[in-house]
């Protein structure tokens, strides 16, 4: 009898530990996902450091998925998580500008959408540009388009226009790499961007051992459980 009860009681640990392994697996692809910020494009509204919630269901897992599914499509302002078109292994962050159909321009580092102006108070400039001059520069962070954005692609950017690789550098998003939006920071720890450029064993043995050493002092407590907007 013993024995028996021993079976029983390990067949129900093993049990559990696979439904939870399942149920883990099955948040991560679908509903919900950690990302982490490696560099300064999202500047001042997301942080080298900060580590975010991504809400993978909002816009649905799969395109045979989301006619069954309360999702939606990508909308303007919504920051989002996707997989990088050049490396399809590498996920990015951005915030969406151009929707489907829509014709861009970038006139002295302005927004243009169909001819009007767009309004943007998240955006940070290292050196805004003067609207009082002609703009003849080539660099595409001052003058881009015009350009109509094709139908199930997006034009996304950085909220850090001077330093930010996307959509002015390498083209349009399709919508089947869009992964997620990013929906709140659940931890935010002040660091630089080397150390999360480097994925050796050698940087992350430092990483972690920083975060061992400065935990109290170098996370950023006023961001935690902060909202993405």
């Amino acid at each position: 009898m013993p024995q028996l009860f021993h079976k029983s009681t390990i067949r129900e640990y093993f049990e559990s530990i696979v439904i939870a392994v399942i149920l883990a697996l099955f948040v991560r692809t679908w509903v919900v996902q950690a990302f982490k910020i490696p560099t300064g494009s999202m500047e001042n509204n997301l942080l080298i450091g900060d580590h975010l919630l991504v809400n993978k269901f909002v816009f649905g897992p799969t395109a045979t998925e989301r006619p069954l599914l309360p999702v939606r499509e990508p909308r303007r302002g919504d920051i989002v998580v996707f997989k990088f078109p050049d490396e399809p292994e590498r996920d990015f962050i951005k915030r969406v500008i151009g929707l489907p159909g829509e014709t861009l321009e970038l006139r002295a580092k302005k927004v243009y959408i169909d001819g009007q102006a767009l309004d943007e108070p998240y955006v940070h400039f290292i050196q805004p540009a003067s609207e009082s001059q002609e703009v003849t520069s080539l660099d595409v962070r001052e003058r881009y388009g015009p350009v109509r954005v094709p139908e199930g692609q997006y034009f996304v950017m950085g909220d850090n226009r001077d330093n930010s690789q996307d959509s002015r550098y390498w083209g349009f998003l399709p919508r089947q790499y869009v992964k997620g939006r990013a929906l709140m920071i659940y931890w935010s720890y002040e660091s630089g961007r080397d150390d999360y450029l480097d994925d050796g064993a050698a940087a992350a043995a430092k990483r972690y051992g920083s975060i061992v050493t400065h935990f109290f002092t170098k996370t950023r407590w006023e961001r935690l459980l902060h909202q993405i907007h």
